[in-house]
C-alpha cells in the first residue's frame, strides 16, 4: 500500500480516464497507492475539494492558499481557515509557505499568510503542509516561532539542502519527496534522501506537475508516486514495499493521527 501524500486532483486533465477523477483514481490503485491527499490552493478551490472527500472514502484533503499567485487576494482570514479545516475530510492546513524563486515582490504578504496559515493549525491542532524555495532561513524563523510543534507538519516537494531537513525534523516535520528524486541532475537532493530517516520521510507526486522519470514531460498522477517510492528504496538500498510500508505509517501518524 502506498499513499500519495501531495497532489492536486482538482488540476488534473482527465481526457484519457472518459474524463472521470473515479477512472484515474481507479488506475492508481491498481498500482497499489490506496489513498490520496489532495492539497488546496487557494480559498475557492480548497471548499471545492471538500466535496470531492466526501465523494471519495481514500481522498483526504487539506486547505489553504498557495504562497504564489497570479493575482494576489486578501490576505486569508484565520477565522476562515479554521471554518474549512474543521469539515468533513480535512486532515492539514495548506499548503502554504514562501517562495522567493517566483517571487519576490509579495514577501510581506507570503510572510503574514504563512503565519495565518500556522496559527490555524495551532488552533485545530492539524498539520501543515510548507511550500518553500529559496527561503531558508525565513521559513525555519517563522515555522520556529508559530508552529504547534506537538503537530508539526511536512515540507513537501522537498527540493532544500540536509542542514534544512535536519532543522526542519527538529521542529517536528515530515520531509517529502517528490519525482525530482529520479531527474538525472538531482544527485545532491538524492543524498538527502540517503540522510533522511525513514521514520521522517513520505512520498509524493504533486500532479499534475513534475512527473517522474519514466515520465518526465507527461502530466503527473497519482500513480506514478511507485516511482518516487522505487527511487527512494534504490538509494536506501532497501525494498521498495517497504519504504511504501513505512510511508504510509508516516502519513497516518502525522495527518490521520493513528499510531
Amino acid at each position: 500500500m502506498l499513499v500519495d501524500s501531495h497532489c492536486h486532483l482538482d488540476h488534473l486533465d482527465l481526457a484519457d480516464y472518459q474524463n472521470s477523477l473515479s477512472e484515474l483514481l481507479a488506475a492508481a490503485r491498481q498500482r497499489g497507492v490506496q489513498q490520496f491527499l489532495s492539497v488546496g490552493v487557494d480559498l475557492a478551490t480548497s471548499a471545492k475539494l471538500i466535496e470531492m472527500a466526501q465523494s471519495f472514502p481514500d481522498v483526504v484533503v487539506s486547505v489553504g492558499v498557495h504562497p504564489l499567485q497570479r493575482e494576489l487576494p486578501p490576505l486569508p482570514e484565520v477565522a476562515e481557515l479554521i471554518d474549512l479545516g474543521r469539515q468533513q475530510g480535512v486532515v492539514a492546513i495548506g499548503e502554504t509557505g514562501l517562495d522567493n524563486y517566483y517571487d519576490q515582490d509579495n514577501a510581506a504578504w507570503q510572510e503574514q499568510s504563512f503565519i495565518r496559515h500556522l496559527q490555524a493549525a495551532a488552533q485545530l491542532k492539524k498539520p501543515v503542509i510548507v511550500h518553500t524555495r529559496d527561503a531558508r532561513e525565513q521559513t525555519l524563523a517563522i515555522l520556529k516561532a508559530h508552529v504547534d510543534q506537538e503537530v508539526g507538519g511536512v515540507i513537501h516537494c522537498f527540493t532544500e539542502n540536509w542542514e534544512m531537513a535536519k532543522a526542519a525534523m527538529d521542529l517536528n516535520f515530515m520531509i517529502s519527496f517528490s519525482g525530482i528524486i529520479t531527474f538525472r541532475n538531482a544527485k545532491e537532493l538524492r543524498e538527502v534522501v540517503r540522510q533522511v530517516p525513514m521514520d521522517k520521510m513520505l512520498v509524493e507526486t504533486d500532479a499534475p506537475w513534475l512527473a517522474p522519470v519514466p515520465y518526465r514531460g507527461k502530466q503527473n498522477e497519482p500513480g506514478y508516486v511507485v516511482e518516487v517510492a522505487k527511487m527512494v528504496a534504490e538509494i536506501k538500498g532497501i525494498d521498495w514495499q517497504e519504504v511504501a510500508e513505512v510511508t504510509t505509517a508516516n502519513f497516518r501518524k502525522c495527518f490521520l493521527q493513528v499510531n
